[in-house]
């Protein structure tokens, strides 16, 4: 990899690594639990690798709420989309072991899918997220009812209903990122390998590299995790349980300590031919197509700095992951606690650690005004509609005297203006944001709330003037 580095990257990085060998594990401890209580999240766990070894590691707050509980660096939480560079990781095996072809349509390895049009991308388009499937399509759940483990076939049944579906986009013609391109490939691996995806990656992955305390979502409930807690209005709600699910073991259902994908890390840095080959490492870590400038094989690319690197969000949890294979350094980030809309957010806790412990620069997230602004209007939007439903009742008899064109259109409009708001708050947002309003609902269930109630009580507040203004009227008369 550092042969791909280009001259000014290098000058760059050298002049940083001074700052960061000078981050003391004191300084990155003070700034996690300055950093955790403004997050609002309730703990986090981070590990250092430096010259390739883990240097240091730490963590503050508890894994649930209201519990004495502590958070370790080897305590496992769910590290969401970090968990692809494993997918593709055990997928470049297959590749050297001969048994995939990074060219060959993914329809090839996967049965269901065969001769349709998902199955019709690549091997490599589906790494790199050039495959045609849009963020909406990876955000909408294929999963089959009922199926909850690795007995079931669930993973099998959810990848066979898309055949059902098509690429939003040619393959191969843009970027987007997809969760549906790594419930696919998690699929590839089991029918390749002939065996269920957590016994695969677990025997050619977790166990060569010694992640002795991590795991692979089996459907269960594990206790000994750290447990997520999401954005409930400027405070965080824990979870019900620490259940996991084997359809999204692949695109982001990897359990593992921060200690342990330190390691990972290390291992990915290694420049050694082990659990994958040296040149087999670098190429998941280097843009993986013109189409692709910033995405490698399971892995984001950022050229102008040297970093390479994946952030990760499940219900609850955010992590992030970045190393700088120019120095083999790296560090990790892990938090169970989702980001609320302005409010409560992990961005600044990951990345201000990350930046401490590498030597990079990073100016913070600042006020994020806008988007508290946001929040707090779709928060007050109910109650002021409410509000205007009591002054219509106040004002009824001025409604109903309302007539003629100016009349009706007065009457009338609201209605519009309001079913076109819950319109855009119910669909246009979410597709925006690339989660249907239900995916919203597990992940920002404060704002999902705050969405609907505004949405319906928009509609309700049109509705009551109408019903005000035309059951009165013969009364009036």
């Amino acid at each position: 990899m550092r042969h791909l580095l280009t001259i000014a990257t290098i000058v760059v990085l050298g002049l940083s690594t001074a700052a960061a060998a000078a981050a003391s594990t004191d300084s990155i401890d003070d700034l996690v639990a300055t950093e955790l209580s403004a997050s609002g999240a309730p703990g986090a766990a981070y590990a250092v690798v430096t010259d390739g070894e883990i240097s240091e590691s730490g963590a503050s707050g508890v894994r649930h709420a209201g519990t004495g509980e502590p958070v370790t660096p080897d305590t496992p939480f769910a590290i969401g989309s970090i968990s692809k560079s494993f997918t593709a990781l055990a997928v470049m095996q297959l590749v050297e072991d001969g048994l995939v072809d990074l060219d060959a349509p993914g329809g090839d390895y996967v049965t269901a899918l065969a001769g349709t049009p998902a199955g019709e991308p690549t091997v490599r388009e589906l790494l790199s997220h050039t495959s045609g499937f849009s963020t909406l399509q990876g955000n909408t759940s294929h999963e089959a009812s009922g199926a909850a483990s690795a007995d079931d076939g669930a993973l099998a049944q959810a990848v066979a209903q898309l055949a059902d579906v098509a690429p939003e986009y040619p393959p191969g013609t843009r970027w987007e990122y997809s969760n549906t391109n790594y419930q696919y490939l998690g699929r590839l691996i089991e029918e390749v390998a002939d065996t269920s995806f957590a016994d695969h990656i677990t025997a050619h992955v977790l166990d060569p590299v010694g992640m002795d305390d991590s795991f692979v979502a089996d459907g269960e409930v594990h206790d000994e995790m750290a447990t997520g807690h999401t954005p409930w209005f400027w405070t965080k709600r824990p979870l019900a349980d620490n259940g996991t699910d084997v359809v999204t073991a692949p695109q982001g259902g990897i359990v593992a300590s921060a200690n342990d994908v330190a390691a990972y890390l290390a291992m990915m840095m290694n420049g050694e031919d082990d659990v994958l080959s040296a040149e087999g490492k670098a190429a998941m870590m280097r843009p993986a197509s013109d189409v692709s400038p910033f995405y490698g094989l399971g892995w984001y690319v950022d050229t102008s700095d040297g970093t390479v690197g994946h952030s990760g969000a499940t219900p609850g949890v955010e992590t992030q992951a970045t190393l700088i294979p120019a120095r083999d350094d790296a560090v990790v980030v892990l938090v169970n606690g989702g980001s609320g809309i302005g409010f409560g957010e992990t961005t600044q806790l990951r990345l201000s650690v990350t930046a401490e412990a590498l030597g990079l620069d990073y100016a913070g997230e600042g006020s994020r005004w806008t988007q508290k602004a946001l929040f707090l209007g779709l928060c007050l939007a109910p109650l002021l509609y409410l509000a205007s439903m009591a002054w219509a009742w106040i004002k009824r008899g001025a409604i109903r005297a309302k007539s003629g064109a100016a009349g009706l259109f007065s009457l009338w409009f609201p209605l519009l203006t309001t079913g076109a708001a819950a319109w855009v708050l119910l669909v246009l947002v979410p597709d925006l944001m690339g989660a249907p309003l239900s995916t919203v609902r597990i992940f920002q269930p404060d704002m999902a709330l705050a969405m609907t109630a505004t949405a319906v009580m928009g509609i309700a507040w049109a509705g009551f003037r109408l019903v005000v203004a035309y059951t009165g009227r013969s009364a009036q008369d």
